[in-house]
């Protein structure tokens, strides 16, 4: 690999750790890892391969590959003739990922319904905010997953 994609390839796994770093909270290296393992051909790695192109210790590696094998974002598989283990993207990933994450909507609604309670009229104006935040998160907990499942669908056809 030519060093300038090489580069450009180690900048994009670096986009990708950014942003799950601050949308998701995820450790840094484990959005570089995630950010690799899109990318990399082939589409396994061992641990000594991600160390060595993210210039990051075997402690680090070790640590950051276990907890997303442990969150189900990658899968640990074996190759013929190799003793080492390697690791890619788990396929379902990103539709598991996703349904993960709209558990939060029922929190929210959840938050709107109990603001709603406290108000001594939550039909009136003064409930509008909330009702308005109960209902989209309704209506997302009702919808949301229907989209999942319809991906689900389309990619098996």
């Amino acid at each position: 690999m030519a060093i300038d994609n090489l580069q450009a390839r180690l900048a994009y796994a670096e986009r990708i750790a950014v942003f799950y770093e601050k949308a998701g909270g995820i450790p840094r290296m484990a959005g570089r890892i995630m950010g690799w393992l899109l990318i990399c051909d082939p589409p396994q790695q061992n641990a000594a391969e991600l160390g060595q192109v993210l210039s990051a210790s075997k402690g680090s590696i070790s640590t950051m590959t276990r907890w997303l094998l442990q969150i189900g974002l990658i899968n640990k598989t074996a190759v013929p003739g190799d003793r080492r283990d390697y690791f890619e993207i788990r396929k379902g990933t990103w539709a598991d990922l996703l349904a993960q994450q709209f558990q939060t909507v029922g929190a929210f609604r959840e938050l709107a319904t109990q603001g709603l309670d406290l108000l001594t009229n939550p039909e009136g104006e003064e409930g509008a905010r909330l009702r308005e935040m109960r209902d989209l998160y309704t209506f997302f907990e009702r919808e949301l997953p229907l989209l999942i499942e319809k991906w689900r669908n389309e990619r098996k056809e």
